[in-house]
């Protein structure tokens, strides 16, 4: 049985954080990661094309706040500066849309995320469906974009936990890749991989961890996974956690946020620069919406964007049914010729990734105030990080990360006072 003063169960951006913090503190730490490696929903696969693609998390939001704008320029990572724009480029199915379609496409999802904010800046915490208006023909790209946002459909979206995060407007992707960007501010940390913890027993005065690779006992631990990690037991608590822990952790669930790229031989795009395309098919009412991002080049990507109650079917469905659904959109876009172009393909798999569970948190209807519960410590040896304990930044990369930073600051505090 190996005894370390803190313990970091998830090497993902909030617990690389939290042991980076670590540092200087006098205090010995181990981290623990169940996957064969760090980054958990960060991370860039640079082997399956000519070019870098972010599996997870890709653009640094509300940048002009974001720590990992400096860490980028310090590590000499390059990313392009951008503002949201919702609707720039629109495919109608079998036609690009004209002005005037764009334009009112547009103001149909500012009208519904507009309608939201209203609802949960004046505090009341509903169901996003309550209040989004209807929107004629494009409602159905009105759901997808709040899906992309959030991970989640309409009615499972809590109006004020939405109101509460931060946005900047500043959302600039890293060119080499997010994934990659995270893995090189965490180089030197020593983490054990491949190394599931099976429980927390906080029994005692410390706390052990079962792990697949023995136990660990450790005077605090800083709990750095996923809300549906927890949900599902996967990580299990002995004792079971309070009432109003476990309470906060399943009004936090992972939504779906899912991804399938495709490498081309050739340029068949002609763009001079990364595009944003959005589809939605007006012929055929039960066809969902799928948005494109296009990074241009001699061999360029075409990364398709699922979620909500569609990009759950077609995970479950699996990634032959993802490729083919997003395959189609393409062409509809691009004509059914591209289709020969294609040299490679690749989904994502987060929802069914039991180290992970998902994409991000939205807090369901009514529970917005639940995150909350995540932020104190567990009999002051316990405290929890991630993307999910972030009160203005969830669902993001820099939001993990600066909760991993609270969570290590915490464990300092309640150690040197203890000590």
């Amino acid at each position: 049985m190996s005894m370390v003063d803190v313990a970091v169960i998830g090497a993902g951006a909030a617990g690389l954080a939290a042991a980076r913090a670590l540092e200087g503190s006098a205090l010995s730490v181990t981290i623990l990661e169940a996957a064969g490696r760090i980054g958990g929903r960060a991370f860039t696969d640079t082997a399956s094309f000519a070019q870098p693609w972010d599996l997870g998390c890709h653009w640094m939001h509300s940048a002009l706040d974001n720590p990992f704008v400096a860490i980028a320029d310090r590590l000499g990572f390059s990313y392009r500066r951008s503002t949201q724009h919702y609707i720039r480029k629109l495919h109608l199915g079998t036609r690009w849309a004209d002005e005037s379609e764009r334009d009112a496409a547009a103001h149909a999802v500012e009208a519904a995320f507009d309608a939201i904010l209203a609802a949960g800046t004046a505090g009341r915490d509903i169901a996003a469906s309550d209040v989004i208006p209807d929107a004629g023909p494009w409602n159905r790209l009105v759901r997808h974009w709040i899906a992309l946002m959030t991970a989640a459909t309409p009615q499972d979206v809590s109006t004020l936990d939405f109101a509460r995060y931060h946005d900047g407007g500043e959302n600039w992707p890293v060119v080499e890749g997010y994934g990659a960007l995270v893995a090189a501010q965490a180089s030197g940390l020593k983490v054990t991989l491949n190394c599931p913890v099976h429980t927390v027993d906080w029994s005692g005065a410390g706390v052990r961890l079962a792990t697949a690779k023995g136990d660990v006992t450790a005077r605090a631990v800083i709990i750095a996974v996923s809300t549906d990690v927890m949900a599902k037991g996967h990580l299990r608590f002995a004792p079971a956690l309070p009432p109003e822990l476990a309470e906060a952790v399943a009004a936090l669930p992972l939504g779906v946020s899912e991804k399938v790229a495709f490498g081309f031989d050739r340029d068949v795009f002609g763009f001079s620069e990364r595009t944003g395309i959005n589809t939605i098919d007006l012929t055929r009412p039960d066809r969902a919406p799928v948005n494109f991002q296009i990074i241009p080049g001699a061999r360029p990507l075409a990364i398709a964007h699922l979620g909500g109650a569609s990009g759950r079917a077609l995970v479950e469905a699996g990634p032959q049914a993802m490729a083919d659904f997003a395959l189609a959109g393409l062409s509809d876009v691009f004509g059914a010729d591209i289709r020969a172009r294609v040299t490679a393909w690749r989904s994502t798999s987060w929802a069914r990734d039991p180290h992970i569970g998902g994409g991000y948190s939205c807090a369901l209807p009514g529970k917005a105030h639940m995150r909350g519960r995540l932020f104190a410590p567990l009999a002051e040896r316990i405290l929890f990080a991630g993307e999910a304990v972030s009160e203005h930044a969830f669902s993001t990369c820099h939001g993990a990360h600066l909760s991993g930073q609270a969570a290590a600051r915490s464990v300092i505090s309640l150690l040197k006072g203890g000590a």
